[in-house]
């Protein structure tokens, strides 16, 4: 039929930005000698380190994300296929 599609998993969109953003990270370490725009950090995102210590459990949590022109090329890439699928 045409203009049905099927229904997208978010998952899949997580699934294929964390591959999209890890390889373009990757690619952008390999080829940051020969073009060093690649390698061009973006400010990074994220939260401190928190601890919480229960005396029996201590618990870490914190997140940072650090972002550069390959890594958003990785994602954008990532967006492509996954709304061509």
């Amino acid at each position: 039929m045409k203009g049905y599609s099927a229904p997208r998993s978010p998952g899949l969109l997580l699934i294929l930005l964390i591959v999209g953003g890890l390889l373009g990270s990757l690619l952008g370490t390999v080829l940051g000698n020969t073009w060093p725009l690649l390698n061009h950090g973006f400010q990074p995102i994220g939260f401190a380190p928190t601890t919480f210590d229960l005396l029996v459990l201590t618990i870490t949590f914190g997140l940072t994300l650090k972002f550069n022109v390959a890594s958003a090329i990785g994602f954008l890439l990532a967006l492509f296929v996954y709304f061509k699928l």
